[in-house]
């Protein structure tokens, strides 16, 4: 039995996910990457099914446990956004030398002109650097075949599977057509030692073992139907990767362009195949959407004058693809583009009316202006827009957990006072670790957590740290004097300077949280009590 529904990119992993069988995700919320396990939160079936899919307190933490679950003998999805990967290297560098036991698939959101990240890495790259074979589904059908298509290649080559999508896939809609569902693997815990003891002996072996895969995995890639001609008798041709493809043909299309392509979107690349494309043309352009990565190693193989694409500027070097972009490389006359009139100011991001991070940094500010100069080190989260105006009221904001070492480091230095601001989540994602070094090494420095009791910035998912931020600081050795809670309100706005200052000038590690809940949160909380209590008096 089949069944058609309308979904998002991230929204048809999930649901391939639930019917290839997985018996648990595990992700950190990231956008692009969040809807995929709100999906399976929500599915009746993944509940029914018994489907792990509690957030994880960051994305190392995420995918050892999904590698847990794959040595148990079951399928596991982990999912996280591009730098997400950054955090869970470590584990999923190794996990190609251990291979896995049941399905694992490695769900990576990648975001082409920084819509909402701190760069535009492209995750293929960390698939050629593990030896891992990789798919780049082109559209939304596409990717729920591509999933359930993974879990199986994951099982039949004893290899992690990496997916790799963009914001534009995971965040449009299309219909997609449902397959019949998978039952869970049965609980088979793996017995091969050798490869899950990373001892250098037996690393080696199996490091050579997921060399001696290679060729399989480019002999999978060639007979890959994700791999594909199409054919055309124009004198130039394209070859288009994952999303690419969708643009490419879109240009096709509407300017009825008669041009071959070759759409690749598993990988290893499929080298035959790929040979016996390439040598039918002189005229070939890469469209791959993030680096030129496959367009470097073509032009190393065949050739420079052969191809051209984001390297000789025929494409845009940043930023995302778009049919109009392939459609000027394709030789297809554009109409020039008017100015953005003077007028037309741009917008820019803010807090929300109410959201306690603003009293926060109104606080912080007025303290500041006793000191002859303000340097405070944020991090990821909704308090990155403390950065913009009206507040002006944060330096830095470079990755997660880094706003506690930076402060550490600018301490070390000399700096002070040295403040850092992080969220409750980011907290504890990454930043107790570097609250360790402080209080290891006594660094004069002063962390404020804001504290608003959830994730806000990818939608209110639930905080690994909510309820025990004070009892963390004093588990790690924070002096208990010196860990305090302030309410970020307009009328404390007094008494919150007092403590600010005082912990300002504290020559040793303190913590000040400030507690209010995201308005948001708070709104959405209030609904549900209305809702839940309408429907008691109805009763």
């Amino acid at each position: 039995m089949t069944n058609k529904k309308l979904l998002l990119g991230a929204e048809a992993i999930a649901l391939a996910a639930i019917d290839a069988g997985i018996s648990g995700v595990y992700a950190y919320p990231g956008t692009p990457s969040t809807e995929i396990t709100e999906y399976i939160q929500r599915s009746k079936i993944a509940k029914q099914n018994g489907v792990r899919s509690k957030w994880s307190s960051n994305e190392k933490t995420a995918y050892e446990a999904a590698l847990g679950m794959s040595y148990a003998g079951k399928r596991s999805l982990v999912c996280m956004k591009h730098v997400g990967l950054n955090v869970a290297a470590d584990a999923f560098m190794n996990s190609a030398i251990t291979g896995v036991n049941g399905g694992l698939v490695v769900v990576v959101a990648d975001d082409p002109s920084m819509h909402s990240s701190q760069n535009e890495q492209d995750t293929r790259a960390y698939g050629r650097f593990a030896y891992l074979p990789v798919i780049e589904p082109s559209n939304q059908q596409e990717t729920y075949d591509a999933v359930r298509y993974a879990f199986d290649l994951s099982e039949l080559v004893k290899l992690p599977v990496l997916l790799r999508i963009t914001t534009r896939l995971s965040h449009s809609r299309a219909a997609v057509l449902q397959q019949v569902a998978k039952a869970q693997n049965a609980l088979n815990p793996s017995t091969e030692k050798k490869n899950w003891i990373l001892l250098p002996s037996n690393a080696r072996v199996n490091y050579a073992g997921l060399l001696g895969k290679q060729q399989q995995l480019t002999d999978i890639s060639e007979a890959s139907p994700l791999n594909k001609v199409v054919e055309g008798s124009g004198p130039k041709a394209v070859i288009a990767f994952g999303i690419a493809y969708n643009y490419v043909m879109e240009v096709k299309q509407a300017e009825k362009l008669d041009i071959p392509v070759l759409k690749i979107s598993q990988y290893p690349l499929p080298e035959k195949k790929l040979k016996a494309f390439v040598e039918k043309y002189d005229d070939v352009l890469i469209a791959e959407e993030g680096y030129p990565i496959y367009e470097e190693l073509l032009k190393g193989f065949f050739g420079n004058a052969k191809f051209r694409g984001r390297l000789d500027g025929a494409l845009p070097r940043m930023g995302e693809l778009s049919p109009d972009a392939l459609a000027k490389a394709l030789g297809v006359p554009m109409p020039e583009l008017k100015a953005i009139p003077a007028v037309v100011a741009n917008r820019p991001p803010m807090l929300c009316q109410g959201c306690g991070h603003g009293d926060l940094f109104v606080a912080m500010n007025r303290v500041f202006e006793s000191y002859p100069a303000k340097h405070v080190f944020s991090d990821i989260g909704c308090y990155t827009l403390g950065a913009l105006p009206p507040y002006d009221a944060i330096s830095t904001c470079v990755d997660m957990g880094a706003s506690i070492t930076m402060a550490k480091g600018a301490s070390d230095a000399g700096l002070h006072p040295a403040v850092a601001v992080i969220g409750d989540s980011t907290f504890t994602h990454s930043g107790i670790t570097g609250l360790i070094d402080a209080v290891n090494d006594g660094t004069s420095v002063t962390i404020i957590i804001s504290d608003n009791a959830t994730v806000a910035m990818t939608g209110g998912q639930e905080s690994s740290g909510d309820g025990n931020l004070y009892d963390i600081c004093k588990g790690v050795g924070v002096d208990e004097a010196h860990i305090r809670v302030i309410e970020p309100l307009k009328k404390n706005m007094e008494k919150n300077m007092a403590v600010l200052k005082e912990e300002f000038e504290y020559r040793g590690v303190s913590v000040v949280i400030a507690q209010r809940e995201c308005v948001q949160v708070m709104l959405k909380n209030k609904k549900q009590r209305n809702k839940t209590a309408a429907a008691k008096a109805a009763v």
